[in-house]
Order: C-alpha cells, then sequence, then structure tokens
C-alpha cells in the first residue's frame, strides 16, 4: 500500500507543475476538442509510465548512466520543444487563414494516435523526470519479499495519477472548443506555443552553458 501512495504522489508531483507539454495539452483540447487531448494527455502519462517503470527498475544506476549524455539529452529536448512550438504557430496560422478548424475538417484516421506520438516524443526527451523517479526511489527498504510488489505498486500509482491529471487538462481545454472564436482560438495556440518556445530555449541554453 505505501508503494502505491508514494506512487501516485510521485505521479501527481511530476505533472502537476505547469511546463511546456501541460500547456500544449490544454491548447490542444481547446483547438482539437477532448479526443485529441485526451490523446495528448495519455501520451505524456506513458512517457511517465515507462520512466517510473526505469526508475524502478535501476535506480540510481540509470540516472548515473544518463548523467554522461544528459547534455546532449537537454540539447535535443530544447530543440525539440522550439520545433513543435515552431509548427503548431504555423499549423495554427494555416487553419486561421484556412477558415477551417479541425472540428470542422473530415477526421483522419491517425489523428489521435498522431498526436499520441508526439506528445510521448516531447515527453520523453525530459532528462530531470528520470532523476526524479529515480531519487524517489533512494533509500527504499530492499526487502526481497516486498520489492517487486512494491515497485510494481509505485509504478501503476505514478501511472494513474499522471494520467489523472493529463485527462483534467484535457478536459479543461477542450470546455473552450467551438466556444471561442477563431482569432481567440489562433490567440491562444501562439501565446501557448510562444511559453514553450521560451522553455525550450530555457533547456538550450542552460544545457549550452
Amino acid at each position: 500500500m505505501q508503494g502505491l501512495i508514494n506512487g501516485v504522489l510521485a505521479g501527481y508531483g511530476i505533472a502537476v507543475p505547469v511546463g511546456a507539454v501541460s500547456i500544449l495539452i490544454v491548447t490542444t483540447g481547446m483547438v482539437s476538442g477532448f479526443r485529441r487531448g485526451f490523446a495528448a494527455g495519455v501520451g505524456a502519462a506513458t512517457a511517465d509510465l515507462i520512466y517510473a517503470t526505469a526508475a524502478s527498475a535501476a535506480g540510481t544506476a540509470l540516472a548515473a548512466l544518463l548523467t554522461p549524455v544528459s547534455v546532449y539529452v537537454r540539447i535535443a529536448g530544447g530543440a525539440a520543444l522550439l520545433l513543435l512550438a515552431a509548427y503548431g504557430i504555423v499549423r495554427g496560422v494555416r487553419q486561421r487563414n484556412d477558415g477551417s478548424p479541425d472540428s470542422e475538417r473530415p477526421a483522419r484516421s491517425g489523428g489521435a494516435l498522431s498526436t499520441y506520438a508526439q506528445f510521448l516524443g516531447i515527453t520523453l526527451v525530459n532528462p530531470l523526470t528520470v532523476v526524479y523517479f529515480a531519487a524517489l526511489i533512494l533509500g527504499r527498504e530492499k526487502s526481497a519479499g516486498v520489492q517487486l510488489f512494491d515497485r510494481l505498486a509505485f509504478v501503476l500509482g505514478a501511472a494513474a495519477a499522471s494520467l489523472s491529471w493529463q485527462t483534467l487538462l484535457a478536459g479543461f481545454g477542450s470546455l473552450f472548443h467551438g466556444r471561442l472564436s477563431a482569432g481567440f482560438r489562433l490567440g491562444a495556440v501562439i501565446v501557448g506555443n510562444i511559453i514553450v518556445a521560451g522553455l525550450g530555449a530555457r533547456i538550450l541554453v542552460l544545457a549550452l552553458r
């Protein structure tokens, strides 16, 4: 039970602080509706699940393994956020000029899947998540009889907490879907992606120092 509680706290601890992914999930729900917003949230939660599993299995050994390449991972993450922000702004402007938002276009079969893959990728490039989960399992009791169940509960708790928060963000964004003018939606997309670009630039600057 303690492992589950620790996992839930860890999941909310990494998911709740507002960051680039959170902003993008809200704007995705706002512009494209709950289905795409939920797919984005599931992608982010899947990344948290992967990291929680890796951290539980390898602990600080994984963090130590990533240390030599952490600068390159941060550079890749910052660049990915900058490219994603640029793509989001260009896509939003094109939709505004076409006068045909996502809700009025024929649904694409790969729409939700591509959104899921996109958010899985941008969440995975954050190395701080690995260090965060690894730090949480430091010093935990290593009793062989309890360890496996405890770690499994930790992973499941973290994934469930992350998914619940990402779903809440998608739902919040989707409340405004179809209720806002095209100009307001474009403004929200531009502002959100500018914030994402700023976060990406900050990661790059810190990595290159």
